[in-house]
């Protein structure tokens, strides 16, 4: 059985409760470390992780231990086809989305995450889908740069979204003091 079956099996109850759980969705993610810094974002926060093909990678069991992440195993990943079939399996998603974009009118501080939301990131060389942005105007978001710069890292605006969706939600599951507490 795969890693990704295994973890999804196993459901998002051992990361962080059976509660609300954070949901990161990358849509046709072309660079590997990126995808794998987001795993590990995933992995550390309890959120799970949404792929949408296609992907520039493979996920295979053998490929991501080739590619040494040993902590994959922590990551409850999905894999769908298209947007379609994502929203068609998780039709909640499309009530509490939000799409991280450099084109969006408005900057991610002033979105309200609640504890389970839907954050959308696109690929790296073309972003989210145009028509999938417009439909979604009004939740569409962007992080703060001087004009010269093109956009952050993708796997960086992931880790920022996801750790101001759990900022405003309280760190839910979250260890909050390290060993010098």
């Amino acid at each position: 059985m795969s890693l990704i079956k295994i973890a999804a099996a196993l459901g998002t109850a051992r990361w962080r409760g059976a509660g609300r759980v954070l949901h990161i969705v990358l849509v046709e993610p072309e660079i590997p470390p990126n995808c794998g810094n987001i795993a590990r974002t995933c992995a550390a926060t309890g959120s799970r992780l949404h792929l949408v093909e296609p992907l520039g990678f493979d996920v295979s069991d053998r490929a991501v231990k080739r590619a040494g992440l040993d902590y994959w195993h922590l990551v409850q990943v999905s894999v769908h086809p298209d947007l379609d079939a994502l929203f068609a399996l998780h039709p909640e998603a499309a009530e509490d989305l939000w799409l991280a974009t450099t084109k969006a009118p408005r900057p991610y501080s002033e979105a309200r995450f609640s504890p389970d939301c839907w954050l959308f990131f696109g690929r790296e060389t073309a972003g989210l889908p145009l028509a999938f942005r417009e439909r979604h105007r009004d939740r569409c978001v962007r992080l703060p740069m001087v004009s010269g710069a093109r956009s952050l890292n993708l796997a960086n605006s992931a880790a920022i979204l996801v750790y101001e969706a759990l900022r405003q939600n309280g760190f839910p599951g979250l260890t909050g003091t390290g060993e010098m507490a």
